[in-house]
């Protein structure tokens, strides 16, 4: 019993970096799979698609949201962006917006 009460103490003291490295890791995941349209990083794909990379993150939660909502119409993003929760797109914005293009 000692030993339970000890290691639930030990979880909860854990430094928060460790969840958000967590946290990072997730977005990195999730923004993975845009890859295939949006190019390594989200840095476009010449004459194709447009680059993610270095845009401010509320444009790309608008953008995705309004992707979603069906205000842009679109081929493919309306159903892919519905596959994502209101977090996940936040994630996917800021891992974007955080790198350079």
């Amino acid at each position: 019993m000692q030993r339970k009460i000890l290691l639930a103490a030990l979880v909860a003291a854990a430094p928060m970096p460790v969840l958000a490295q967590s946290g990072d890791a997730v977005a990195r995941s999730l923004a993975a799979t845009c890859a295939a349209c949006h190019g390594t990083e989200g840095r476009g794909v010449p004459q194709a698609f447009a680059a993610l990379a270095g845009r401010p993150k509320g444009d790309l939660v608008s953008i995705l949201q309004a992707y979603k909502t069906g205000k842009i119409p679109a081929t493919v993003m309306h159903q892919l962006s519905k596959g994502y929760t209101d977090e996940q797109i936040e994630m996917i914005a800021g891992y974007f917006a955080a790198k350079k293009n």
